[in-house]
């Protein structure tokens, strides 16, 4: 039985790798700071590299998926963000490199927050990145010490845009609100409505990187996005209707983002090119799962 090893494996993103990965018929051995589905959790801090190696050294993963980070944009310490995304990435891959028996594959989670606000509507690979906060900032910089490793191990770069499901934090936009309506709450502060972004089901994601790990591709980066972008005001008129009542929108101006560039969504193509036609999950169904799951009752 192959073994696949999940950093980050109580996060969000974890716990749906794990099923997946598990349905595959791996042994999975996680990473995680709680309680997981893998097979074997291991506490382990990526920051410290003598944890890391003996950690890497216990699990002699096949496959490897590191979804770890610091991922909060409004987090308080800064120097957190290259702690944990730049040097526990390096912590990881040093490790990895060290192991008589290196893995077959290897899957860097990035993020689409490197492209920063390009000023055009649909970003590929090419488009140059430009990085506006620390946590697109350690990532970006966690890509270029990626690269020197292309020669070394079997990597490849993922940037995904942004995701949901059931399971993620109230912190975040799409969960926010869904669970007002879940709650009947009358009232909800938003930003500017009227943006476009691009979403994706978070287990249609989990489907990709598993593409991407079974593919031979390596040593470049792909856009992991759902190739359509929806308006927030579009989500709110969904929500009334999954919800069955109409909710006030109040506009709050600490909210709304100076020069926001109204619609921003990734190119798919090269993913597609990858592995093939990609059957997606609607946003409406993630919306109703995810508001089943927040307690909402039709």
């Amino acid at each position: 039985m192959p073994t696949a090893l999940v950093t980050g494996a109580s996060g969000f993103t974890g716990r749906y790798l794990i099923q997946a990965l598990k349905a595959r018929g791996f042994k999975v051995v996680g990473f995680g700071s709680s309680a997981t589905g893998a097979d074997v959790t291991l506490a382990c801090d990526l920051t410290d590299k003598a944890a890391v190696a003996a950690a890497v050294g216990q699990a002699q993963p096949d496959w490897v998926i590191h979804l770890a980070a610091l991922a909060f944009v409004g987090h308080a310490d800064q120097e957190a963000f290259y702690q944990v995304n730049l040097f526990g990435t390096l912590n990881l891959l040093e490790a990895l490199g060290a192991l008589e028996r290196q893995p077959q594959r290897v899957l860097i989670a990035s993020s689409a927050n490197i492209y920063g606000t390009p000023g055009i509507e649909v970003i590929d690979e090419s488009v140059c990145p430009a990085p506006v906060n620390h946590y697109a900032c350690s990532k970006l910089a966690m890509e270029h010490m990626v690269a020197t490793w292309y020669e070394r191990l079997p990597i490849v770069i993922t940037r995904p845009f942004n995701y949901t499901g059931p399971g993620q934090d109230e912190r975040f936009l799409i969960p926010k609100i869904v669970g007002h309506f879940a709650r009947g709450e009358p009232v909800i502060e938003l930003g500017n409505l009227d943006v476009s972004r691009d979403f994706s089901d978070v287990r249609d994601l989990a489907q990709a990187y598993l593409g991407l790990l079974d593919s031979d591709y390596r040593s470049c980066p792909v856009n992991v996005c759902s190739g359509k972008a929806t308006a927030l005001r579009a989500i709110i008129e969904m929500m009334e209707r999954i919800a069955g009542y109409s909710i006030e929108v109040r506009v709050n101006p600490a909210f709304v983002r100076a020069n926001e560039i109204p619609t921003l969504r990734g190119s798919d193509a090269r993913l597609r090119k990858i592995v093939g036609t990609r059957e997606l999950i609607s946003l409406e169904r993630t919306l109703e799962d995810l508001y089943r799951y927040l307690g909402g009752v039709r």
